[in-house]
C-alpha cells in the first residue's frame, strides 16, 4: 500500500509543477465551507460548485465528445482516448462509429433520476466517462457494490477487471477505478440538489432495481470502502483540473478532499470539517491526526500519535525535518508542503500545509 500512496503522491506534486491557479489555490476555492458540518457543509458545497458551464452531449460547437478526448486522452497517444472500466486505449475520432467505436458513460446512470442527456446531469463531465459501448451496455444502470457470483466483463476479447454478479443487478469496477467512481458518484450527490429543475440525486445502502428510476444510487457502504482503498491519482486529479479550467469551471470536491466523504456519508457525519484533520485509511478511525495551524508562519503541531513523518516540498523532494510533534518550516520558502504520516497500524495519511508570512 505504501508503495502505491508514493506514487500517487509523487504523481500530484508533478502535477502541481505544472499547474498555476489550480490545486494549490483549492483552499480559497473551499474557504466558505470550512469549518462546517452535516447539512450546511453539504448545502456550502454545492453552493460552491454549483451554475457550472453546461455543454451539449452532441453538437457542431464544443460538445461532450470533444471534452472526453481531452479528459479522458492517453497521455502517451494523445490521438487515443483510455477507455474507463477497461484500461484499454483507444482510437479517439471513432466516436461510436456504429457501435465499432466508444461511448459515453454515465457512471451515475442517467435512469437513475431519468435526467438523460439534457444539460446538467445528462452532460456533466465530472461523471462522463470514454468507454467501450458493450462494456457500456452491460453495466447499464447496476449498483456499484462488491459482487458476489463474479462474472467477468469482457471487452473485445479482454479481461477488463470490471465484474458483474450473476444474480444481484451490481456492477464491480476493476480496482483502480473503484475509488474514481465513488468520487464521481460522491460529486453527483452533492451538485445536484433538485433546485431549478434539477433532480435531487442521493445515497443509498438498498439494491435498486433495473426499472427503477427513483433519483438514487447504491450501495453507500461499497462506495465509502472504495474511496479509502482506491485514494485519488494523479488522472483524476488532472482531469480535475482540465474540466475546471477549460470547461465546467467547477471541481468535484471529493477529489482535492476525499475525506469530505467520511464528513457526509460516513463516520465523521457531524464532525466539523477542517482541512487540516487528516482521516485515516481505516473507516471506524476519524480524526487520527490533527495538524495547526494551517496556514502557518514556520511552527507546526501535530496531535495524535504516529510511529513516521517524511515533509516533501512542492517539487518532491523530502526535507530533512525532526519527525516529532512540533515540526518547523522556518527557513523554507512560501508554499505548499506535504506531510506523509504513518500511525502504529500502519496506515498513511498525507496534508497539503501552507507557509505563508
Amino acid at each position: 500500500m505504501l508503495n502505491k500512496f508514493n506514487y500517487k503522491f509523487l504523481g500530484t506534486i508533478l502535477v502541481l509543477l505544472f499547474v498555476k491557479n489550480g490545486i494549490s489555490q483549492d483552499s480559497l476555492y473551499y474557504s466558505s465551507a470550512f469549518n462546517q458540518s452535516g447539512p450546511d457543509l453539504k448545502t456550502e458545497l454545492y453552493n460552491i460548485i454549483k451554475g457550472h458551464v453546461q455543454f451539449p452531449y452532441t453538437a457542431s460547437s464544443t460538445d461532450v465528445w470533444d471534452i472526453l478526448k481531452e479528459t479522458d486522452k492517453d497521455k502517451t497517444n494523445p490521438n487515443n482516448v483510455i477507455l474507463f472500466y477497461s484500461n484499454r486505449s483507444v482510437n479517439a475520432a471513432q466516436e461510436y462509429n456504429n457501435r465499432a467505436g466508444w461511448s459515453r458513460e454515465h457512471v451515475w446512470a442517467k435512469s437513475r433520476g431519468d435526467f438523460g442527456t439534457s444539460e446538467g446531469a445528462g452532460t456533466d463531465v465530472h461523471h462522463l466517462r470514454a468507454c467501450d459501448v458493450s462494456v457500456n451496455s452491460t453495466r447499464n444502470n447496476r449498483n456499484f457494490d462488491d459482487c458476489k457470483s463474479c462474472i467477468d466483463v469482457i471487452d473485445n476479447g479482454f479481461k477488463t477487471g470490471s465484474r458483474r454478479d450473476a444474480s444481484l443487478w451490481t456492477f464491480e469496477p476493476p480496482d483502480n477505478y473503484k475509488g474514481d467512481v465513488a468520487r464521481m458518484i460522491f460529486y453527483m450527490t452533492v451538485r445536484y440538489e433538485g433546485v431549478g429543475g434539477e433532480p435531487d440525486l442521493e445515497l443509498t445502502n438498498t439494491l435498486l432495481a433495473k426499472t427503477d428510476k427513483s433519483p438514487l444510487h447504491s450501495v453507500t457502504q461499497t462506495l465509502l470502502k472504495w474511496s479509502l482503498e482506491d485514494t485519488v491519482s494523479v488522472e483524476e486529479r488532472l482531469r480535475n483540473e482540465i474540466i475546471y479550467k477549460d470547461y465546467q469551471k467547477n471541481r468535484n470536491p471529493f477529489i482535492d478532499y476525499p475525506e469530505l466523504a467520511e464528513y457526509l456519508y460516513g463516520d465523521s457525519i457531524g464532525y466539523v470539517w477542517k482541512p487540516e484533520i487528516v482521516l485515516s485509511v481505516e473507516q471506524k478511525k476519524k480524526a487520527l491526526f490533527t495538524i495547526y495551524p494551517n496556514p502557518t508562519k514556520g511552527q507546526v503541531t501535530i496531535e495524535g500519535e504516529f510511529t513516521s513523518l517524511t515533509v516533501f516540498n512542492n517539487a518532491g523532494q523530502v526535507l530533512g525535518l525532526q519527525a516529532n510533534e512540533r515540526t518547523s518550516l522556518e527557513g523554507y520558502p512560501n508554499g505548499s508542503y506535504f506531510f506523509q504520516i504513518t500511525d502504529n497500524k500502519g496506515f498513511t495519511s498525507v496534508i497539503k500545509i501552507y507557509k505563508e508570512e
